[in-house]
């Protein structure tokens, strides 16, 4: 079970230099293996709306979760707690924290490109390294 990063998302979507790592995992991977966190969804939506691609978001939305499958994960008030601590115990900034403490939450593996997550217990992989 995986936990896809912001950054993987944003790779496809705006056809960066890794997309096509991120779409060969999109596609050998089944989408009930893969989660997103809430945190991850609206950071994606802040972006692309900033950048003025509504039509991508929408589309992204409905490829991904309502029609391709992949769950949406989110933290009550009391786990944020959880996060602050994740973050001085690995030096990570909120979004990473938070990552990281859904994946505890769901024993997943995060999928990312963000080498953050290198420092601590649970590591992350990268889309090749997944689909290998």
């Amino acid at each position: 079970m995986n936990l896809i990063d912001t950054n993987i998302v944003l790779e496809l979507l705006l056809e960066r230099e890794k997309a096509e790592s991120v779409r060969d995992f999109f596609q050998r991977i089944p989408a009930s293996k893969i989660f997103v966190s809430d945190f991850s969804l609206h950071s994606i939506g802040i972006f692309l709306l900033k950048i003025e691609m509504p039509e991508v978001l929408r589309g992204c939305i409905e490829d991904l979760i309502i029609f391709g499958g992949v769950q949406v994960s989110s933290l009550n008030s009391r786990e944020i707690i959880d996060v602050v601590e994740i973050a001085n115990r690995f030096h990570l900034d909120f979004d990473d924290a938070y990552q990281y403490t859904v994946a505890e939450k769901h024993d997943l593996q995060i999928v990312s490109f963000d080498t953050d997550f290198d420092r601590t217990e649970r590591g992350r992989k990268t889309p090749d390294e997944v689909v290998q």
